[in-house]
C-alpha cells in the first residue's frame, strides 16, 4: 500500500476514506492533522458524533493498531477524541474542518 508519489498524509488520509463508513455509520468525522514520515508520528482527530461516544476509545485503539500494522514508516499514532457531542462548524465536519475543542480529563487511551 506503498505509493511513494503520495506523501504520507495523504495516503493516510485516503486509508482514513476507507473507514470512514463506519465512523460515518456512527455519525463521527475524522480528520488526519500529521503525519510525518521521518518521526513515524500521526496524529487524527476523531469529531462529530464520536465526541462523548461510549467506544470511541476502541475506535481509536483500532485507528491506532491499524495504522501501525498498515504502514511501515507509522511508529506512534495518536488519536484526539473530543469530550463534548458537540455539532457543527467547530467540529470536523466531512473528515476536514475546525479545531476541537478538547476536555481536560485524560480519557484513558494514547
Amino acid at each position: 500500500m506503498s505509493d511513494e508519489s503520495e506523501s504520507l498524509k495523504e495516503r493516510v488520509e485516503t486509508w482514513m476514506v476507507g473507514q470512514m463508513p463506519i465512523i460515518q455509520m456512527h455519525g463521527g468525522n475524522s480528520v488526519v492533522r500529521k503525519a510525518d514520515a521521518e518521526s513515524g508520528e500521526v496524529v487524527v482527530e476523531l469529531g462529530g458524533a464520536c465526541a462523548g461516544c461510549g467506544i470511541s476509545n476502541i475506535t481509536a485503539q483500532n485507528i491506532q493498531s491499524d495504522l501501525i500494522m498498515t504502514f511501515d514508516e507509522i511508529e506512534d499514532v495518536q488519536v484526539k477524541v473530543p469530550s463534548s457531542g458537540d455539532h457543527g462548524s467547530s467540529t470536523v465536519e466531512g473528515g476536514r474542518g475546525g479545531e476541537l475543542q478538547f476536555g481536560t480529563e485524560d480519557p484513558g487511551h494514547f
